[in-house]
Order: C-alpha cells, then structure tokens, then sequence
C-alpha cells in the first residue's frame, strides 16, 4: 500500500489522469490520490517521503521526481510542471517547499 493511508486504486487514478507531459496539476492530483482529504500528520508522513534528502524541504529536484514517490516508474515532471509547482508552494520565496507549505498546498 502506498504511503500516507492512501489507496493503490487512487494513487492510480490520480497517476493517470497526470500521465501526459504538461498535464500535471497539484491541486487535481492531491485531490485524486486521496491526499487532500487526509489528516495533518498523514500529509506530514508524504512530506516526510518526498523530502528525499531529509533536509526539511522539498527542493526542486525532488518535485521533478515528485509522482515517482507515489508509483516507482512514474513519470518525471517537465521542467514547467516543476517550476509551476513549487511556485504554487514556496509562498516565502526561498525557492523551496517547506512542510507548513506543503501542508497549506495539499489542504487548499
């Protein structure tokens, strides 16, 4: 089972509905895997997955390999898709998602 409590039958859905280059939306996709509706400690254990490096921030890096934590084999971001995403994020400018960040991101 993939992390955070989430099902395999939406992180699925969610995958495929983002499978095309160009076609990625967080707010579609959190919504989808289940993320958006998950408790705060939930969405703190995603971060926690994502945070690869476990610096306490998602980095750019890290979001342009942000589904392949959902699913090994998923695609990468496009440059855009990632730069879109942490733009959507990183509401302190410091070029990078911290976990308030990511948790206001995942919950709007």
């Amino acid at each position: 089972m993939p992390f955070a409590g989430l099902t395999d039958a939406d992180v699925a859905a969610a995958l495929d509905g983002c499978k095309d280059a160009g076609t990625f939306d967080h707010k579609k996709f959190f919504a989808a895997c289940g993320l958006t509706g998950k408790s705060d400690d939930d969405v703190k254990k995603a971060f926690a997955v994502i945070d690869q490096d476990k610096s306490g921030f998602i980095e750019e890096e890290e979001l342009k390999l942000f589904l392949q934590n959902f699913k090994a084999g998923a695609r990468a971001l496009t440059d855009d898709e990632t730069k879109k995403f942490l733009k959507a994020g990183d509401t302190d400018g410091d070029g990078k998602i911290g976990a308030d960040e990511f948790a206001a991101m995942v919950k709007k």
